[in-house]
């Protein structure tokens, strides 16, 4: 299967086309398309080309093919979960995840299409206001370039592409080399649902040759980014006046508190730090217990990811699977073994076969090791005990990141503290850090990012603010 660019409403080849592997057998799935720079260049003026007509639409034209798109993957949804299972090795039960997500997502979208609004102005509260009525209007920027990852190749993109039609910008999509046919299903979507030709463009190849051509152009108004901090610090400071919002690392934390129901609490931690192999934005990475329950808790999560199964993604009853490259399994092996070496306890895992790596618990870490202070994204835990609640927030915030984090506890003081004091974007109480429904607001402090996602937010973030005022007479 060769698998062409996407521009104008149509299938483009290439010149060149590189090899897409399944990251958990590494067999032949496809050959992708390399985009030129003229490729992008075209890609870019396909979105300008459209941006008037698109912006000139009816707000409910454009909720109608956002509705469209989402009953279209519920007919296809067994297909699409598939199709990101086997280009990104996400178990089989979490893809069909991600696809109900993603419809959720594109609702959303259709929604917030339709009730865009300003808001009036009261003029005469300032002296030399009499006799004015004004009100302000929302007006889409024009042309934005998305950038995504892998992890969620569907539901990320549509974070992306939902609130910026819904708002009437045209798009230029950059998805992950490794998720790209994911990207590709979703703009023949769109194009079946009657979106404008050139409303839409998915261009893929190198992140940087592309990346550096979507942040040069003045014709791209916007970059929306979810990727590493380095390549978003890059964009950032390489994109001039462009708006740009960022979603980027993180190493989340949790907080137990004593007196909590172990019980209920273990399996939702379980589910927080080991789904999708670790490999989510808010993956919880630190665990922070009180050192009344320590013991007890560990000994009990260990149990716990016992029994998780770790097999071929496609399978039905698979938790766990590959990595998305073998280097990042070298890569969290080295982590783990440091920080074991550092004194670290290893309570189960540590090894790996083949892209595989065993689900993983250390204790007592020291926190200046790479599997606390950097984003792992892979199947590793470590738990640490503290004495005073001050103490564990302190531990959590002592982060370059801040993207979401959460606590247990039955004290309400101490929920009330943590909403409180956390450096974070988003406080979970009773609940994992990992917790996200897409129409919440979502976005961190610190390295973790700047803007926000959520449609109703994204879309603030894609629109222009236009101030109208009648003087009267």
């Amino acid at each position: 299967m060769k698998q062409s660019l996407w521009i104008g409403g149509e299938y483009r080849p290439s010149a060149t086309y590189s090899e897409l592997k399944n990251p958990y057998n590494l067999e032949h799935i496809a050959d992708i398309a390399v985009a030129g720079r003229d490729d992008v260049l075209d890609a870019i003026s396909a979105a300008e080309q459209a941006a008037e007509k698109l912006a000139a639409m009816p707000a409910h034209v454009r909720a109608e093919i956002l509705e469209k798109v989402a009953g279209f993957l519920k007919e296809e949804r067994e297909e699409c979960a598939k199709l990101i299972s086997q280009e990104a090795a996400k178990p089989l039960k979490a893809a069909r995840a991600e696809v109900d997500r993603t419809i959720m997502t594109y609702t959303f979208a259709s929604h917030e299409a339709r009730r865009i609004h300003g808001e009036t102005v009261p003029m005469d509260a300032a002296p030399g206001g009499e006799g004015r009525i004004a009100f302000t209007v929302r007006e889409p920027l024009g042309v934005i370039a998305a950038i995504t990852p892998f992890n969620f190749p569907m539901n990320l993109v549509a974070h992306k592409v939902g609130p910026a039609i819904a708002a009437g910008n045209p798009v230029v999509l950059k998805p992950a080399s490794q998720t790209p046919l994911s990207a590709y299903k979703i703009a023949q979507l769109f194009h079946r649902a009657g979106l404008p030709h050139g409303a839409l463009n998915v261009v893929t190849g190198s992140g940087r040759s592309v990346g550096d051509i979507l942040m040069k152009d003045e014709r791209i108004k916007m970059i929306t980014f979810t990727g590493s901090p380095e390549v978003g610090r890059y964009i950032r400071e390489n994109s001039g006046l462009k708006r740009v919002t960022l979603e980027l690392g993180s190493n989340s934390a949790v907080i137990v508190d004593e007196g909590v129901n172990l019980e209920k609490v273990i399996p939702r931690i379980v589910t927080g730090a080991f789904s999708y192999q670790g490999q989510v934005c808010i993956s919880i990475q630190r665990i922070f217990v009180h050192e009344k329950v320590f013991e007890a808790f560990t000994q009990r999560i260990v149990e716990e990811v016992k029994k998780l199964n770790i097999g071929n993604p496609l399978e039905e009853d698979t938790d766990i699977s590959a990595l998305i490259s073998r280097g990042d399994v070298q890569r969290t092996k080295a982590w783990v073994d440091e920080a074991v070496a550092n004194g670290a306890g290893l309570k189960i895992g540590g090894s790996f076969t083949d892209g595989i790596y065993q689900p993983t618990v250390l204790v007592d870490v020291p926190l200046g090791e790479k599997v606390s202070c950097e984003e792992i994204f892979a199947p590793v835990v470590h738990i640490n005990r503290f004495t005073t609640l001050d103490e564990a927030i302190a531990m959590v915030n002592d982060s370059k990141y801040g993207l979401q984090a959460g606590i247990f506890t039955n004290d309400i003081h101490h929920g009330l503290q943590a909403a409180k004091r956390l450096e974070v974007g988003g406080v979970m109480i009773n609940e994992i850090p990992t917790f996200r429904v897409d129409n919440m607001p979502y976005g961190g402090l610190k390295l973790s990012g700047m803007g926000r996602e959520g449609i109703k937010y994204a879309v603030e973030e894609m629109t222009e603010l236009k101030l109208i005022s009648f003087k009267m007479e």
